[in-house]
């Protein structure tokens, strides 16, 4: 067992709230029941999802250690909290998609549900307040963030990631049709995936399904208003649970 004291709030974002211990390395994270769409223009609380989506991400980050994949997780504490290792994210957010959907079909003519082979890996400047807006090499460099060779053990990582999930969730019976994940460094420079992997940051459809509203099991859900959020989160978890050991747990 972990044993620690709760600091100060260090950052609190749309879906989670970061808390500094009397351990320097060693941050607890507590998920939130707040969901947010369309850079936070949509708001509600919806009880349960915080601890959905903690324990969805406790289990994914263990699958991806087992898959040699580095992540901030240490152990999952209560049923909505988690310890992680304190990271410096790196503000560009990265997205893989699988399959055509959602934004990419409004700014290409690309039919939705068209197979992406080799997946399509798209970066992003993050920042709401320009509208987490796309990233072209030239942008990237100008940023300055990242070196050559930081990118490159980012965008490997993110391959890494996407096929670790895409063979775990069509094991259980889930298309991953994208994500979004982001990275960031731990106190001696290792890259590692941060944040949360969940219904929240992936989209995920239910392969015996195929009504194209019935199928969905993941944020838009929220998005496009049709009900059942926590339930299909709740879903995925069931499927989660039955394919993967109890995380490591602080209790």
């Amino acid at each position: 067992m972990t044993h620690y004291t709760l600091g100060a709030l260090l950052y609190e974002g749309k879906a989670k709230r970061v808390f500094a211990t009397d351990q320097s390395d060693l941050v607890a994270v507590e998920y939130k029941d707040d969901a947010t769409a369309f850079n936070a223009l949509k708001k509600a609380q919806l009880a349960g999802k915080g601890e959905l989506n903690c324990q969805i991400s406790a289990r994914l980050f263990e699958l991806l250690e087992r898959d040699g994949i580095p992540t901030h997780y240490l152990e999952l504490q209560e049923p909505n909290w988690m310890l992680v290792r304190p990271v410096t994210i790196v503000p560009v957010e990265v997205v893989i998609r699988n399959t055509a959907f959602g934004s990419l079909c409004k700014q290409m003519p690309i039919e939705p549900g068209t197979p992406l082979d080799p997946p399509l890996l798209d970066l992003y400047y993050k920042d709401d307040a320009f509208g987490d807006p796309l990233l072209t090499d030239a942008r990237l460099e100008r940023l300055g963030v990242l070196t050559l060779a930081q990118r490159q053990e980012l965008e490997r990582l993110a391959v890494a990631v996407n096929a670790s999930l895409r063979r775990f969730f069509d094991g259980i019976g889930l298309q991953l049709v994208d994500f979004k994940i982001e990275l960031g460094f731990t106190a001696d420079g290792t890259l590692v995936v941060a944040d949360e992997i969940s219904p929240d940051t992936c989209r995920l459809w239910d392969q015996q399904v195929s009504d194209a509203s019935d199928r969905i099991l993941d944020k838009d859900r929220f998005r496009q208003d049709l009900g059942g959020v926590v339930e299909a989160y709740g879903e995925v978890l069931k499927r989660v649970q039955g394919a993967c050991h109890a995380p490591r747990s602080g209790k």
